[in-house]
């Protein structure tokens, strides 16, 4: 597979993660732990269902179980960190700390052998990260007397998924099979947490049990499989900064469905976004002509 190749595959996590808030919200009145245990099982086991079409239970044979550690306290951590983030600060503002993964992703890339940080990435980065800021903060919120604590929570959020996708890049030897443990190990740990924490609630229409399917079908199933196939084999710092439109293309997303309503923030944010990209896309396109 080459790294271009490897990049788009990348980059339809992308897209499926846009998808996320549109269908979080016909899963109403699930809670936020019942619904991650939901969709991750429902994600993990298309992934077997995978595995054993290919014959890739083989490819499994050696991995060391920090491999699983490591993977399931990514997508766990996150998960858990940013739900409750959303519970105990406003949505808006603790939703964009937590989006400052891809602005580090761009940043620690620069760590990895054989990478190097140029200033066509900051600068994509820097403008990436204003269109998501026009996108998510959007008219603002009052804060609660928790607020410090779900914004520290949001910034931890950050780090977990920008480390576990800078740190996916150094375990390339690892097969991407192993994210189906990552997922069915994430759902019973979302699923125990849940019996601790919640009162289990299903959904109350038919419309709800799709978008479950959905979720655990798309943005918290084939994206995760898709990603590590892009982090590890691709360019990294060029999916950390095309991940800007995520929020943009999920109001997109919204304003399609009827629950949102298109402002002129959203066409500066989609210029923002598409300029920082391309200046990203410059960068590393730049730097692969010159290590030739």
């Amino acid at each position: 597979m080459t790294r271009r190749y490897a990049t788009a595959t990348g980059f339809i996590a992308v897209l499926l993660w846009s998808l996320l808030a549109l269908f979080t919200v016909g899963t109403a009145p699930v809670p936020p732990l019942q619904l991650t245990a939901m969709s991750f099982a429902l994600g993990g086991g298309v992934g077997l269902v995978w595995i054993a079409v290919t014959g890739g239970w083989s490819r499994l044979r050696g991995v060391s179980w920090k491999v699983y550690a490591f993977g399931t306290a990514g997508l766990f951590g996150y998960h858990l960190g940013y739900f409750a983030a959303l519970r105990l600060a406003p949505p808006a503002q603790a939703g964009l700390i937590a989006y400052l993964w891809p602005l580090l992703i761009v940043l620690l890339s620069g760590l990895l052998p054989g990478e190097r940080l140029r200033p066509g990435h900051l600068v994509g980065g820097l403008f990436g990260f204003i269109g998501a800021a026009l996108i998510i903060l959007g008219d603002g919120g009052a804060a609660g007397g928790t607020a410090l604590t779900g914004y520290a929570l949001a910034l931890l959020c950050a780090f977990i998924w920008s480390g576990y996708s800078i740190l996916s890049r150094r375990l390339g030897n690892a097969p991407t099979e192993t994210v189906v443990i990552y997922c069915l190990a994430t759902a019973l740990l979302s699923a125990l947490a849940h019996l601790a924490l919640e009162q289990t609630l299903w959904p109350a229409t038919a419309g709800g049990w799709a978008s479950i399917l959905a979720l655990g079908l798309g943005p918290v199933g084939l994206a995760f499989y898709v990603w590590d196939i892009g982090v590890k084999r691709g360019d990294i710092q060029l999916l950390g900064v095309s991940s800007y439109a995520a929020p943009l293309l999920s109001t997109l997303a919204l304003i399609l469905a009827g629950l949102a309503v298109p402002t002129p923030r959203v066409v500066a944010a989609a210029a923002l976004i598409t300029g920082g990209a391309i200046l990203a896309a410059r960068a590393s396109a730049r730097g692969a002509v010159t290590s030739r």
